[in-house]
């Protein structure tokens, strides 16, 4: 594919850019949190790789973007759900020469329902996306980040991983991997020029709920707030964050003083259960 590099001059200062890596990966690119991050890099100055499922809507959001930024984007379609597909990923970037500096990890989805009643195959799925698919990535991409002194992992985790969620009890449990596994990372690649951070949604204008079979929320936040909070947070040097003030708050405080059996219970309603 053809690159095109916009001129210096149009080109974002490097205090107001998301980072200063020179190639991103965006998985789970095609629509949502993944393709808006996609766009608001390429904007601060980024090439990119844009992975997901759907190559149709891959080539369309790169088309724009390139249009858009003058990036060089490459396009890699991919069901990182399948067993060995973040492996061959990663042989293929390794292939093609590119250095990632900036891993956005967003790939992944939620089951609604009772547990007994789910399909155990789609189960296992949403664990080895969720969890196994980001772990690899990020032990992967890690070393040449340290060696290169430079580099950002964003690892999207949600405002579900601090309590557990009845009506979407293995989505819960993965999020609630990925922030402990993330906050971990952070504080292993302390000093070592490669900052680290769980991003935490709450519910946000996204495709995702279409999918988890609940529109479950009456205010979500928009990808933009989002992508906003991530960046003060990677600026800031923090390791996890959580959108928005209310979702912070209902995170970070009001799970700790709730009784067990209240905090699932609210959970519970909230995701819609009729227990």
């Amino acid at each position: 594919m053809a690159s095109h590099r916009s001129s210096s001059a149009d080109r974002p200062s490097a205090a107001r850019r998301l980072t200063t890596a020179r190639t991103a990966l965006v998985t789970g690119a095609s629509t949502g949190i993944g393709a808006d991050f996609a766009r608001r890099l390429a904007s601060d100055g980024l090439d990119l790789v844009l992975v997901a499922r759907s190559a149709d809507k891959l080539e369309a959001l790169a088309e724009s973007i390139r249009a858009d930024s003058g990036r060089h984007v490459t396009v890699l379609a991919r069901d990182l759900g399948r067993p060995g597909a973040a492996a061959s990923l990663i042989d293929e970037v390794d292939a093609l020469g590119i250095e990632v500096d900036f891993l956005l990890n967003n790939a992944g989805f939620g089951t609604h329902g009772p547990v007994a009643l789910a399909d155990p195959d789609r189960l296992s799925d949403e664990i080895r996306l969720n969890c196994e698919v980001l772990t690899e990535l990020s032990q992967r991409f890690l070393p040449g980040m340290t060696s290169r002194r430079r580099g950002t992992i964003v690892n999207v985790a949600s405002n579900a991983a601090f309590q557990p969620l009845p009506q979407m009890a293995v989505y819960g449990a993965t999020k609630a991997y990925v922030l402990s596994f993330t906050e971990a990372l952070w504080h292993e690649t302390q000093s070592t020029g490669v900052r680290v951070l769980a991003l935490c949604p709450g519910p946000t204008e996204t495709p995702f709920f279409a999918i988890a079979g609940e529109d479950f929320a009456r205010t979500k936040r928009t990808t933009a707030q989002l992508i906003d909070t991530a960046k003060r947070a990677l600026a800031d040097g923090r390791p996890s964050v959580v959108d928005g003030t209310y979702n912070a708050l209902l995170a970070r405080v009001g799970v700790r003083f709730l009784p067990k059996r209240v905090a699932l219970w609210a959970a519970a309603k909230t995701v819609g259960s009729r227990s």
